[in-house]
């Protein structure tokens, strides 16, 4: 396996770990990294990884949470094995198409990153989940099937619109700003070993 390989390897797996993990733990409603793993895959991994890293973020943590409920009493229930179909519910299609949205929307950030421009592609992420997913929400029954009752869905969704923003963002700067330091590490050691003088092979 070569070098490169293992960096990408490496980096998805850190980037599913983390998904997950941060999702089993006790969280803020909505403050979750699944969007921001979806940002940056699109910017950082081959294109086939789009769609691949956070729908299996979201589907592995969806399993996991039939069985670790973070907010309550237990915490840890593995009486029953739960069946895969377990984890789908009425708006989890709505849920899962808006982080594929997120991957499409994160090609933005693949030739350019910056503050500004991570930032405004982290809003507008989080701005289309809200929109996708209340509609979901409203779709599935839960409220009047005419106008009012999507509007009234979208109201009741606004709470928790600040969470996701501020979630999207805290992540997504994390996993660049981590991605970055690593990277600017890695180039150093690369540029010291590269300049550094080559010792005398023995005959």
């Amino acid at each position: 396996m070569s070098e490169k390989t293992k960096q990408k390897t490496t980096l998805i797996a850190i980037i599913l770990i983390s998904a997950i993990v941060m999702r089993l733990i006790p969280h803020l409603p909505n403050f979750a990294p699944i969007t921001a793993a979806a940002l940056f895959s699109a910017a950082y991994l081959p294109k086939k990884y789009i769609f691949i890293v956070p729908l299996a973020a979201a589907a592995i943590s969806d399993y996991l949470l039939l069985y670790i409920n973070p907010f309550g009493s237990p915490v840890l229930n593995f009486s029953e094995l739960q069946p895969i179909g377990a984890l789908v519910n009425s708006t989890t299609a709505w849920v899962w198409a808006s982080f594929m949205i997120s991957g499409l929307i994160g090609l933005l950030l693949r030739r350019k990153q910056g503050i500004i421009r991570v930032g405004s592609v982290s809003l507008l992420a989080s701005l289309q989940f809200y929109l996708i997913t209340n509609f979901g929400v409203w779709a599935a029954g839960a409220y009047a099937r005419d106008l009012s009752g999507l509007v009234a869905s979208y109201v009741a969704g606004l709470p928790f619109l600040n969470w996701t923003v501020l979630g999207d963002l805290f992540y997504t700067f994390s996993f660049f700003a981590l991605y970055a330091i690593v990277m600017k590490e890695y180039g150093q050691e690369a540029k010291i070993a590269k300049s550094a003088p080559k010792t005398a092979q023995p005959f």
